[in-house]
Formats: C-alpha cells, structure tokens, sequence
C-alpha cells in the first residue's frame, strides 16, 4: 500500500472514532472536552479508544490510570517497565523499541498521541504536532516538559493527571493518583535535613555528561528534599556539562540515573562512576572520595507517574548519607 492511501485510511479512521479535534477546527459542544496542552488547545468529542504513546514515561501513566485496553501502540522503551505494570504493558503493541517515526504511528490510526516530550515531536521523528493536527489527530504533551516559570513540575505532573482524567473519564482515578503522590511528596518534605548540595547526572554522551538544571524534576526534588542543585542557573531539563564544572561547583552529593537496559555507552550507574573516579579533576571530589553517591533508575528521574518513588529514594538516600538511615 502506498504512503498516501495509508494516510489516507488512518485520516479516516480518525474522523470516523468522532474523538477529537484539536486547535479549535470543531466548534466545542456541552459533551466536549477542552484542555490545553503545552500551547494548544485540545477539543474532544468523544473518549479517545486508541491511544499511542510515544516513549515510556508517558505508557506507565497511562497503564497507572487503567488505559491499557484503548492503547494502539507505544515505543521508546529506556528501560525494564516497573513490574506493577508488566501484564498490562505485555498487551501493548510496541510500535518501536526506539523513538517513534511518523509511518509506523500513522499506520496505527490514533485518535490521539500522548508524549512526555516535545521534542518527539518533529519532522523525522513521530512528525510535527501540526502535521498530525491536520490529519485530526490531537498531540498531548506533559506539561512538566513546558515550564510556565510560576509552576513547579509536580504541580505541572498533577495536572497532566488531571487532564487524563478529563481527556480519557477516569477523573475519579487520576484524582486518587495524584492525592496519593502529592501525599508521599508531603512525607518527604516533612523530614527536616541539612542542606547539602547536589548535582544529578542523567547521562553521558561521547565523555560529556547530562545533568539537572532548573527546568527540570531532579531541581524541585532537591527543594523538596532539604538540598541545592549545583546547576539551578541553568534554565533547561538536562543541559550539557563538562567533568571539570561539575567539579568547580563541589556537590556534597552526586545522584547518577541508571538506564542500564538502553544499551548507550555510559548508561549504567556502573560506568558514570567509573569514569567520575578515573577522572583527575572529578576523583577528588569529597563526594566520590567517600563513596557519597545515590544511584537512582533514570526512567524516574523524567515526569511520569514513578517519579515519586524517584524522590522518596532520594530522600532516603539522603537520610543514609547522613547517618539517619
């Protein structure tokens, strides 16, 4: 079958599940839907009944939120999925174990695509959120991944909840969700610690390493957790660094993501501290000299519905290094 005719068929498809229409080509009706997602506005007409979604974070929400039943695919898998969501996940199809491009997403006939991510969005990856628009397919994106610069990134998760709740008619689940996280980010809190600096290394690419700047959740669960980020100066996610900054600025604690089963060079926890103690710069920070490191899955550190259990061992490993654990 020719790339048009699927097209074609996906675009029909869509419009025959009457789900959704977004950035306002349908006029909302009083059973419609309306919600925003990172600079567009979502119209739905319906309960959306095949989802995709684009990378992992965003399926384990999802599956959270008992969506497995109207899930048409899923891909980018960066590690094992968390046991508690292993049957459902195995129903699945898997569209690609890597970032999704746009043939194999439009052959599976969404009537909506859900990412934790913009940047999955774009011409050679799963297509522009405009490109599917205008198939009348509507894009969802965490708000967690669209600082507003008054919200903190728990806050922007518990909203993506709550959207679900609207988009998919469990509002009755994705509040019990987000009581139950926002309840285990107040435990947290709860515990008084000294104030310790700490830099979050996600991962390391070509030598150079990744770490948490303000943008991002590894920031608001440093504030959370009593302790500083090195790099809150720096207005991304995860922008780029180099050994000899990290350095400069001396963390009294260095969190590694493990993303072990994603098979780069420099994914396990294992091989970012190895290299951290080879350095010549890097090897002698107190931190590495006294072994003070917390290893933590790096699936977590990004938003989705695990990254409370993100914190909570943060804080625990925190509690440890301090003599309280």
């Amino acid at each position: 079958m020719s790339h048009p005719a699927r097209l074609g068929l996906a675009l029909v498809a869509v419009l025959a599940a009457g789900c959704a229409t977004p950035g306002g080509a349908q006029a909302p009706t009083a059973q419609s839907v309306v919600v925003d997602s990172c600079g567009k506005q979502l119209t739905f007409t319906g309960t959306p009944q095949r989802v995709v979604t684009l990378d992992q974070n965003s399926t384990e929400t999802l599956l959270a939120l008992g969506m497995q039943d109207r899930m048409a695919g899923t891909a980018n898998v960066k590690t094992k999925v968390a046991p508690r969501f292993a049957d459902a996940y195995a129903k699945i199809p898997v569209l690609s174990p890597k970032i999704l491009t746009s043939e194999p997403l439009r052959a599976a006939n969404p009537d909506v695509v859900v990412a934790s991510f913009k940047e999955l969005f774009t011409a050679d990856r799963a297509g522009t959120r405009d490109e599917l628009e205008t198939l009348g397919v509507p894009t969802f994106v965490s708000a967690v991944n669209c600082p507003d610069g008054t919200t903190a990134p728990f806050d922007r998760l518990f909203r993506d909840y709550e959207n679900f709740g609207k988009i998919f008619g469990v509002t009755e689940k994705a509040n019990q969700l987000a009581a139950e996280q926002r309840a285990a980010v107040a435990e947290v809190q709860a515990v008084k610690r000294d104030p310790v600096k700490v830099v979050w290394v996600y991962s390391v690419f070509k030598g150079v390493p990744y770490v948490a700047g303000k943008d991002g959740m590894p920031s608001q669960m440093s504030r959370i957790a009593g302790a500083v980020n090195v790099f809150d100066d720096l207005s991304q996610e995860w922008p780029e660094a180099s050994w000899e900054e990290i350095a400069r600025r001396d963390p009294d604690v260095i969190v590694i993501g493990d993303l072990s089963e994603r098979g780069n060079p420099g994914d396990k926890a294992s091989e970012k501290l190895a290299m951290m103690r080879e350095h010549p710069v890097v090897s002698q920070l107190k931190a590495v000299r006294e072994n003070k490191v917390i290893e933590l899955p790096g699936i977590e550190m990004d938003p989705s519905v695990r990254t409370v259990d993100a914190l909570k061992a943060f804080g625990a490993g925190l509690d440890k290094i301090a003599g309280r654990g």
